[in-house]
């Protein structure tokens, strides 16, 4: 080759080279099951998730190869044993279903992706992710459950303890441990994982959950230690499916290798129990959920398993009957921060109140100095002060013994509490602020949005529902409030859903949580108020069909087809119910029974409603029914099932008559009793003939703007509904001025008054930390912010983008991490121009709507005329658009 032509070719090297570099494409945010390198997954047919990243707009995966391995030497293109996918074209990227060889339980394997764009190019491989297969039937389990039973029962906090020796290292070893109650892990001293408070919640006597550890990197080669710290949480006498008088555990140690596993140990008869520093008090039942008590003398030698005063004694086996036991598919709980306290004021002689400036669901850590053998200190805790200022007692509290030598430490470990204020009695000396600090735990999902715009009050109403719902979320369900009661309730859940899912990436949490939900129906059909179930709750129809309305929602936010098979059978079931109580086509009260009580319509309403009145609850309840038929009717289209979709449709088409015919008032234009709810629902269920909605419309602003003088007038159901009605009807003024109000009731009442989480009730009363008044916080990103997803397109596949701005409100920026990326707007009002910013991830498709006046418009600096029908079309990628209002 000559010299010229050398040149040419090096040239046209680095000119490819460069526009390879240019038109990247990177892979990245790898999940199994919507989990990272989740141990044990419940399935063994795993799906796996990535999202792309391109520098280039209007980029589209055309095809990708999965690679998948039963070791990381493997995990190359023609030597992956398990899958090589080879280039398969498809635009998937979320849940894409594994096809390779059989997995078997208690396996690992190692993944990776690359994928092919519609601009020609390939991506690099991905960086390497990791799954395992969780053990699935009873025939994978060889370990028996055991317990260590004291007098103390299931107020004590037992360590149960094995010695085992291991021959090699560098091989992998999971420990698969089901505690009926919660556990922590030792190996050899270290703690493993930094998960707190497990497992999540389950229906005990319906099923338990598994949660597998990767120890790999604790074994040793000879002799190793294993300790299982045992606490009772809710498996606690008295409660369903509880059948020792103290927390169960059994587990199993395996090694793994290529696609098999192999037993190391396992609990059985010849393991060791002991008391710990730790004991319980209180009946885990509402209001005496209680706390823990701390023996200091026996807190220096809890983790010195050879200590000369401890005593192990033989642990026992416990039957246990057969319930389904499931791999846990929801993060662990972790602590999230470290908050110091805002101030320590001197309230008597030994007794000091300790303000840490918030509201938080978790730990204390309290450090002592110079406390005297057996002295006693004492921890309460509460959500808010009375009116007075005085400390309002919640039954909870801690107890730490003294030792009385150095160092004295309380730290809880098996409860935990809501609160803001901590009263310490006991001590001579005012603490130090050095010496306490609350640790907020919650399960480890991801945030998943923001939003901030001009108005600094609408900021601080968003970041307060925003850090509440972190406060309700310890144990893979969300919960109505973290120290009165910590029940799943559907209703709290149902308003709370669209938020929730919204603000969060939340797809592990509602897949537990719907099981739960799943594992409660009786046999008739009937459904609960709460799941898990552990005693009666009150509630109505709102919150027992929660089955149906968080499973489609949980669809469209994450697009698991998988879950809406699972429940489908569940929904149907409940929905046999609701026709067995139904009169004239209408739904009528159910009887209370010993699972669930109360016929609710709207709950936790302000002063002058009536939420008890018959003709309210009826319309809101068989609103929702429609509601809930309409959903069906769509999961039966998504399923396949034509013949059932189109009997919810006709079901769907006879309520709403029905609706209209019994609970509409000519004489005034609304239903039921003419408040916000009753007359915005029956609109929300399409139970609103089209030549009325004008004049129904008109009654819901008489009613909110005239006589309720703009507040919000409505509670935990009403909020929701009358946040979509807002979205649906473009009504953002009306909206933003209920927002607005400062006087009772409104969320800046709250606010004036020191809340930083969202009441129970708009006056305050009872629990200041509670799920009742966040569904509005959806507002905030589908109305000012204008992401709004589309409903035949799951997983914000497809977004209509069309911010609703009201007067005083001048500039808006919200973002949504979505399973194909993060999509994000931001706007702003200069006179008359509104100038956008726009970010829009590969794999999603949006729909920019103009105001219908608009004719022309600038898009990335180019003037563009604007077509008739308002809108444009736009794929991934970053894009500016300004127009004239």
């Amino acid at each position: 080759m000559n010299r010229k032509n050398l040149i040419i070719l090096l040239c046209l090297c680095l000119t490819l080279g460069a526009c390879h570099k240019n038109h990247s494409i990177h892979l990245y945010d790898l999940r199994c099951e919507n989990l990272h390198n989740p141990a044990a997954i419940d399935k063994d047919t795993p799906r796996f998730s990535w999202k792309i990243e391109s520098n280039k707009n209007v980029t589209e995966q055309k095809a990708f190869q999965l690679l998948v391995a039963s070791d990381a030497s493997l995990l190359h293109e023609g030597k992956a044993d398990l899958w090589d996918s080879g280039e398969h074209e498809s635009s998937s990227s979320v849940l894409v279903a594994y096809q390779g060889k059989k997995l078997n339980p208690g396996s690992s394997a190692v993944w990776k992706v690359r994928v092919w764009d519609n601009h020609g190019n390939v991506s690099e491989w991905s960086k390497p992710a990791s799954f395992g297969i969780g053990l699935l039937s009873p025939k994978d389990w060889q370990a028996s459950y055991i317990a260590f039973n004291t007098d103390a029962g299931y107020r004590e906090c037992p360590q149960l303890y094995k010695s085992f020796h291991i021959d090699e290292t560098g091989s992998k070893y999971l420990l698969h441990v089901n505690s009926l109650g919660y556990h922590e892990v030792y190996l050899n001293g270290e703690k493993v994982e930094e998960g707190v408070l497990s497992p999540a919640v389950s229906q005990f006597n319906k099923r338990s959950l598994i949660n597998t550890y990767d120890v790999s990197d604790l074994v040793k080669k000879g002799a190793n230690d294993l300790l299982l710290w045992l606490g009772s949480g809710w498996y606690t006498t008295g409660l369903p499916g509880v059948v020792n008088d103290g927390p169960v555990v059994r587990a199993q140690l395996e090694k793994t290798a290529g696609n098999q596993s192999q037993l190391v140990l396992a609990t059985d008869t010849t393991w060791l129990g002991r008391k710990s520093s730790y004991t319980r008090h209180g009946n885990w039942m509402p209001h005496q959920f209680g706390g823990e008590i701390v023996d200091g003398n026996l807190a220096k030698s809890d983790l010195l398993l050879n200590h000369p005063e401890r005593e192990w004694k033989a642990v026992s086996l416990v039957e246990v009957p057969a319930h389904s036991v499931s791999p846990q598919t929801v993060e662990f709980n972790t602590i999230q921060n470290t908050i110091k306290p805002a101030a320590i004021l001197q309230i008597s002689k030994d007794t000091f109140l300790v303000d840490m400036g918030t509201n938080l669901t978790g730990w204390l850590e309290l450090h002592f100095s110079e406390l005297k053998p057996g002295q006693e200190i004492t921890m309460g805790y509460c959500d808010h002060l009375t009116k007075e200022g005085k400390f309002n007692d919640r039954n909870q509290y801690d107890r730490y013994i003294a030792s009385g030598t150095a160092p004295e430490v309380f730290i809880n470990k098996f409860d935990y509490h809501g609160f803001r204020y901590v009263r310490v009695t006991g001590l001579e000396e005012m603490p130090s602020a050095d010496s306490i600090c609350a640790y907020p735990v919650r399960t480890d999902f991801e945030e998943a949005s923001g939003f901030e715009c001009s108005d600094p009050d609408l900021n601080s109403i968003h970041n307060m529902q925003h850090y509440t719902l972190q406060c309700l979320s310890i144990g893979g369900d969300l919960v109505d409030c973290p120290q009165l009661e910590r029940l799943g309730y559907g209703g709290d859940g149902n308003a709370s859903t669209v938020t929730a899912q919204t603000m969060y990436n939340l797809a592990p949490l509602y897949n537990n949580w719907l099981q739960a939900w799943a594992d409660v129906i009786r046999e008739d059909g009937g459904m609960p108020h709460t799941a898990p179930n552990p005693y009666r709750a009150g509630g109505g129809p709102y919150w027992c069909g929660f089955i149906i309305t968080a499973s489609w929602n949980t669809y469209l936010n994450y697009g698991d087809t998988l879950v809406l098979e699972k429940y489908y059978p569940v929904m149907q079931k409940w929905l046999e119910y609701v026709n067995k109580y139904s009169v004239d086509g209408l739904l009528k009260p159910w009887p209370n029974n010993d699972y669930r009580n109360w016929y609710l319509g709207d709950w936790a309403t302000p002063a002058g409603i009536d939420q008890t009145a018959e003709a309210s609850v009826d319309v809101i309840n068989n609103s929702f029914i429609a509601v809930c038929f309409d959903n069906m009717e769509k999961i039966a289209r998504v399923l396949g099932e034509p013949e059932d979709e189109q009997q919810y449709a006709a079901q769907k088409e006879q309520l709403q008559k029905r609706i209209h015919e019994v609970y509409f008032h000519e004489t005034d234009n609304t239903y039921g009793t003419g408040t916000q709810i009753d007359i915005a629902y029956p609109m929300l269920a399409g139970a609103v003939p089209a030549d009325k909605k004008k004049d129904v419309t008109q009654a819901l602003y008489h009613e909110t703007n005239v006589v309720r003088q703009g507040h919000f007038a409505c509670g935990l159901v009403g909020l929701p509904v009358l946040t979509e009605w807002a979205v649906k009807y473009q009504a953002p003024d009306l909206m933003y001025s209920m927002m607005k109000q400062r006087g009772y009731p409104s969320y800046l009442y709250m606010l004036d008054n020191g809340a930083t989480t969202t009441w129970e009730h708009w006056d305050g009363a009872r629990s200041h930390i509670h799920n009742c008044y966040n569904g509005t916080g959806s507002w905030f990103y589908q109305a000012i912010g204008g992401i709004h997803p589309v409903d035949d397109a799951p997983a914000w596949q497809k977004v209509r983008i069309q911010p609703q701005v009201p007067d005083g409100v001048n500039w808006a920026k919200t973002f949504r991490e979505t399973p194909y990326g993060k999509l994000a707007v931001n706007w702003e009002l200069k006179d008359e121009t509104m100038e956008m910013t726009i970010e829009i991830p590969v794999g999603v498709e949006a729909e920019v709507a103009f105001p219908t006046c608009t004719q022309e418009y600038r898009f990335n600096g180019l003037t563009k005329e604007l077509l008739s029908n308002k809108s444009i079309a736009l794929k991934s990628g970053k894009y500016t658009i300004e127009y004239e209002r």
